[in-house]
């Protein structure tokens, strides 16, 4: 599996407010962002995979979901995230 327990808590414990805080919008926009990039990687070597393709438009949908919660909860934490993380918008 491309992605450990250990990693997971790694990330959670970066961007969210702990390990075991699994629940928080920049915990899960973290987590989709490596799931999303780990995709890309993938689709760059195996490009008629469509079943990952379609499952890599939904994270980025579900991610892009989050970010507007966020961004109408609260402006400073969607700021924070995305210089974080490095996101375009």
């Amino acid at each position: 599996m491309y992605l450990s327990k250990e990693a997971k808590e790694e990330i959670f414990a970066k961007h969210g407010k702990g390990a075991n805080d699994t629940g928080s919008a920049e915990g899960q926009i973290a987590l989709f962002t490596h799931r999303i990039n780990h995709l890309t990687e993938h689709l760059k070597n195996n490009r008629k995979d469509f079943n990952t393709e379609r499952s890599l438009v939904k994270l980025v949908g579900k991610r892009r979901a989050l970010l507007d919660y966020l961004t109408k909860k609260d402006i400073l934490r969607y700021r924070a995230i995305v210089k974080e993380l490095g996101l375009r918008k």
